[in-house]
């Protein structure tokens, strides 16, 4: 056995207790689903953490509209397969009574407007421990995290103010209208996570494989040319390139990435010999230095 099939096996041990802590511990969990490699892994140790029993609390999405087709098909097919209960809900209904606006430009995003559906949906069901894929490693504000890290009652997190997590304790004591963002992979790398979905022989979206697209160059960055939504120049040229996805997010804010690595394998090899973070192909994650901080004081995952 090598060392990183010895590593893998650690992380997963730990993941597969984090789960059993969050349902031991709170009423009502939920496991906020978005069709990408970490939300899909996090259903696979969910599996493993309450076999033979089914995963015991529902999965939700926060559909922007702008999602990749094939992330929401395989959600779908996902979610029937296992027999699990699906939540979406939708960020075009808070557009729709404008509770919300719509950004428009060039760089326009609907990610920002994410946060008022997804605490809406967090008091509509009363869920007292939210459960999602963000790991340390891909963004300096995510390693600030705690394992279980507490939101207050508007759904806000103080990066200064968090509970010490010595060993293996998890701290999971909550005021009334409190919350908990849960996170079992915090502690992985997004290599890590490859290894885990080769391991397992997890099915991802064909997205994530190399494939051929119609794309265009913008600041130096590969985008989609195949959706209406993603907002491209006259004079930004299409052409079909080889590419695929690191990161799985909105269309109108995540890259491509030139690609030869048509299976999981080839996939493995790239992102151990690439020096460019997966987070590098999110324009959302550049607008400032302290973007996604910003985002999460505010309620975003």
């Amino acid at each position: 056995m090598n060392q990183r099939t010895i590593q893998v096996a650690a992380l997963e041990s730990e993941a597969i207790y984090i789960f059993r802590e969050v349902v031991a511990q709170f009423e009502k969990p939920v496991l906020l689903f978005s069709g990408g490699k970490d939300s899909i892994t996090l259903v696979r140790l969910a599996q493993k953490a309450f076999f033979p029993a089914k995963i015991p609390f529902p999965l939700m999405h926060i559909d922007t509209g702008h999602n990749f087709p094939e992330t929401v098909a395989f959600r779908d097919k996902l979610v029937n397969e296992l027999g699990v209960a699906l939540i979406v809900r939708n960020v075009q209904d808070n557009i729709d009574n404008g509770r919300v606006k719509e950004e428009t430009g060039r760089y326009a995003s609907r990610n920002m407007l994410q946060t008022e559906t997804l605490l809406d949906a967090i008091e509509e069901f009363g869920f007292d421990a939210c459960i999602g894929g963000a790991r340390r490693d891909e963004e300096k504000a995510r390693a600030k995290e705690r394992i279980f890290s507490v939101r207050d009652d508007f759904g806000q997190w103080d990066e200064r103010n968090q509970r010490p997590e010595v060993f293996d304790m998890l701290n999971g004591r909550i005021d009334l209208g409190q919350n908990v963002r849960v996170f079992p992979i915090s502690n992985w790398t997004e290599l890590d996570v490859w290894s885990y979905i080769q391991k397992e022989k997890i099915e991802i979206p064909s997205i994530y494989f190399a494939h051929k697209r119609k794309t265009f160059i913008r600041d130096g960055m590969i985008w989609s040319a195949a959706d209406a939504v993603v907002y491209r120049d006259k004079e930004e040229a299409v052409v079909e390139r080889m590419v695929r996805f690191r990161t799985v997010g909105d269309m109108s804010c995540t890259a491509a990435v030139l690609s030869d690595a048509v299976d999981i394998k080839k996939v493995v090899e790239e992102i151990r010999d690439s020096s460019i973070s997966e987070r590098g192909a999110r324009i959302d994650d550049k607008r400032s230095e302290a973007a996604m901080e910003k985002r999460k004081q505010q309620g975003y995952f």
